[in-house]
């Protein structure tokens, strides 16, 4: 596979000849390259090989969040997926969506090296940012810098150099001068060569980036306009001879049936990914591999052909582009529903039945490249934290949770006064705690952010206008622990009374505590809102160490116990976003 960089001339990453198979020595990926594919079998002359037609199938994944114990079933898709394409002369473009690392202990001991190592051997062409890409803040074991020498992309930056697949991103700038930023290994685009067609692959992550990590790692950062910076990269890879262009950004939609039509299958087509689509010129892109959203498409829209598939390592999604003539010019895309990677077990124990018409068989090469990175979290996986589970604790992102109010009590309780009340964030929240006695593994899961532990004091008005301007939204829940909300219609208002344990209400201008993360009290997914933000004490303890800490003190855990449907915390008039009609 050849590649060409397609950067502006002020983007420092070059690409070397030698760098242009995906993989490492040892353990080299399948190459699509045209050399290795074998001709079909033809009973009468085959047409010349320039006038044949030529399939790229695009594979594309997304927010695998560290969830790598299925990759080496997915790498079995891959091998019998690449068979075909060799067999008829085309090839195979795997790409990703990006929030690759940010997740599990075996991806996040390494911050992401577990994820780069297994894309490696999978033979990824290129990999999107996720905003979650931004987590891990400088190399080492500090999630936030702590001295102005620190890089709070030292750990991204670390990985992507590692890597020898390209993360692509056209849409990040610094700030101050409103310039591309310049990382190594970080073009804004590349120009491969696939079967005899040029392909240009583009780069871009959400505009939200800035609210949707912890804000002291992408604070000098900012965002530019998705559509118009797809459209201009997309030109200037036309203009280079690209047959093919293909977006991957971590930015998607929402579709709940696969038929291929979007009013039927109830694709929300107010989300970004659907409208960076329609604003982008008429033929600019031909392929929009997304993600982001946890959801999934397999739509085609203004002659777009767009996927996205769920998360943590369940599906991949794939686009056959037929190209014709001389010069190659796309003439058909079959675009499939998303493809479950497992049929049988999860995880480690993942089986799937045969695709393209052969046994699924686990790639080897990907199970070793994840193996040291399994065994390193073994043990950290399976420390009991002192505390057994009656039930399992389930999670909610968008609806008042047991996780959510267990996690609130508990960072209550971590800083505790009179006036404290805990917060927890639905988003925050990635698993379920299993019934029996809970390990650090498990909790790991449900909450992998090294967030810090955070206080900031707050009337009770203001904390009246922060709830209101939570129910105006559709993020993730807002969990309480330390008083009860309960909103109302009032005509065209929405009226939100706060109540204490002893059932008297917080009045305007008593002071209380809140507790919380530092994503969430710095002003990530605008938290704030109207209210002006108070000062911020940031503590140096982790909100999964307080967690624990907390959990430890207890005995047994009982889902009856942390909620009550007859006596929520959070008393809605419906879901939100919450609109009242006079």
């Amino acid at each position: 596979m050849a590649r060409e960089n397609t950067n502006h001339p002020s983007a420092c990453f070059v690409v070397l000849a030698a760098t242009m198979a995906l993989g490492c020595a040892s353990a080299p990926p399948p190459s699509d390259a045209p050399s290795a594919s074998a001709s079909p079998v033809a009973s009468k002359p085959a047409p010349p090989v320039a006038d044949r037609a030529v399939t790229i199938s695009v594979v594309g994944t997304n927010d695998l969040h560290g969830r790598i114990d299925a990759l080496p079933t997915f790498g079995g898709y891959l091998a019998n997926l690449r068979r075909k394409r060799a067999a008829d002369g085309g090839a195979v473009l795997l790409l990703d969506g990006g929030d690759m690392f940010q997740g599990t202990l075996e991806s996040n001991l390494g911050e992401g090296a577990a994820v780069v190592s297994a894309y490696a051997a999978l033979g990824y062409a290129a990999v999107a940012i996720g905003n979650h890409e931004f987590d891990f803040g400088p190399a080492g074991p500090a999630p936030t810098p702590t001295s102005p020498s620190d890089d709070p992309r030292g750990a991204l930056k670390a990985r992507a150099q590692s890597a020898p697949f390209p993360f692509v991103c056209s849409n990040i700038l610094e700030a101050a001068s409103k310039k591309r930023v310049e990382w190594p290994n970080v073009p804004s685009s590349v120009l491969l060569e696939l079967a005899g067609v040029k392909v240009g692959l583009i780069g871009a992550t959400t505009e939200e980036t800035p609210r949707t990590t912890i804000r002291a790692n992408v604070a000098d950062l900012a965002m530019a306009p998705m559509a118009q910076t797809i459209a201009s990269e997309a030109a200037a890879l036309r203009a280079r001879g690209a047959a093919l262009v293909v977006v991957v950004a971590h930015e998607g939609g929402r579709c709940e049936r696969f038929t291929g039509d979007v009013e039927a299958d109830g694709c929300d087509q107010k989300s970004e990914m659907f409208k960076v689509v329609r604003a982008l010129p008429k033929g600019a892109v031909d392929v929009f591999v997304g993600g982001h959203t946890h959801a999934a498409v397999a739509h085609r829209l203004a002659d777009v052909a767009m996927i996205e598939s769920y998360s943590y390592g369940k599906a991949f999604g794939r686009v056959d582009v037929t190209l014709e003539g001389q010069p190659r010019r796309p003439v058909a895309a079959r675009i499939w529903p998303p493809q479950n990677i497992c049929t049988r077990g999860e995880g480690a124990s993942c089986e799937a039945d045969a695709y393209e018409g052969a046994p699924v068989v686990a790639d080897e090469r990907v199970r070793r490249a994840i193996q040291p990175h399994v065994e390193s979290a073994r043990q950290k996986r399976a420390e009991r934290v002192g505390v057994r589970l009656a039930s399992t604790i389930r999670r909610a992102y968008g609806e008042e949770s047991a996780l959510g109010n267990l996690f609130a009590d508990l960072v209550r309780d971590a800083v505790p006064s009179k006036t404290t009340i805990g917060l927890m964030n639905g988003g925050g929240l990635r698993a379920d705690l299993p019934e029996g006695d809970l390990t650090f593994g498990a909790l790991y899961e449900a909450f992998p952010f090294d967030n810090k532990l955070a206080v900031a004091k707050i009337r009770g008005s203001e904390l009246r206008a922060l709830f209101k301007h939570h129910l105006a939204g559709s993020g993730g829940i807002l969990s309480i622990s330390g008083v009860t909300m309960a909103a109302r219609c009032r005509g065209a208002e929405v009226q939100v009374e706060l109540r204490k344990a002893d059932g008297r209400a917080l009045a305007d201008n008593e002071q209380v505590q809140l507790v919380a993360s530092d994503f969430m009290l710095t002003g990530g997914d605008d938290f704030w809102g109207p209210v002006t933000p108070p000062s911020i004490e940031v503590k140096d303890t982790l909100v999964r160490d307080a967690l624990v800490a907390q959990l430890a003190a207890r005995r047994t855990v009982r889902d009856a116990d942390l909620i009550d449907a007859k006596r929520p915390r959070l008393g809605l008039p419906g879901k939100r976003p919450v609109r009242c009609q006079p």
